[in-house]
C-alpha cells in the first residue's frame, strides 16, 4: 500500500479518536494465477472477511452497483446507529468483487460513486465520508 493511502486514512482516524473509533483490519487477497478458480477464492475471502465481523454488527458493503447515498444520508444512518447503540463494519471487496455470503450477510450496500475506484483510493474516500457524516451530525463546519 503506499504511504499516501495509510496517511489519508489514518489522519481521519485521528480526528475522529477520542469520538469513536475507526479501525482498519485487512484480510490478505489470496494469490491469484492465470488459471485461478476465482470462485474459491472469493469463497476463501468471503469466509476471512465474515470471521471478522461481530455478529451484532451492522455489515456494510461497499460495492460499485450498491446504493448511492449522499454525505447527508450516512450522516442519518449514523445517528440511527448511534441512537440504537449499533457498531458498523465496512467491506471493501477484493478485484474480482466479495462472494455471495458477504453480500447476503450484508445489511446495507452501498456504492461511494458509480465510477470504479482502487482499493488504495476507496480506503480513503470512505474514511473521509465518514469523518465529513460525524462533523454533519456534530454541527460541526467541516460540511459546508
Amino acid at each position: 500500500m503506499p504511504a499516501w493511502v495509510g496517511q489519508g486514512f489514518s489522519d481521519y482516524a485521528a480526528r475522529l479518536h477520542g469520538i469513536t473509533s475507526l479501525q482498519l483490519i485487512e484480510v490478505a487477497a489470496q494469490k491469484r494465477g492465470k488459471n485461478a478458480d476465482i470462485a474459491r477464492i472469493l469463497k476463501r475471502e468471503g469466509q476471512d472477511l465474515l470471521a471478522r465481523v461481530p455478529d451484532h454488527n451492522q455489515l456494510v458493503v461497499l460495492e460499485r452497483t450498491g446504493k448511492h447515498l449522499s454525505s447527508l444520508d450516512v450522516a442519518e444512518q449514523l445517528k440511527i446507529w448511534q441512537r440504537e447503540g449499533q457498531n458498523a463494519t465496512f467491506i471493501l471487496g477484493g478485484p474480482e468483487g466479495l462472494d455471495a455470503t458477504v453480500m447476503q450477510r450484508a445489511n446495507k450496500i452501498w456504492s461511494l460513486s458509480a465510477m470504479t475506484f482502487s482499493h488504495h483510493v476507496a480506503r480513503v474516500m470512505l474514511a473521509e465520508q465518514l469523518y465529513r457524516a460525524w462533523s454533519i451530525t456534530q454541527g460541526t463546519p467541516y460540511h459546508r
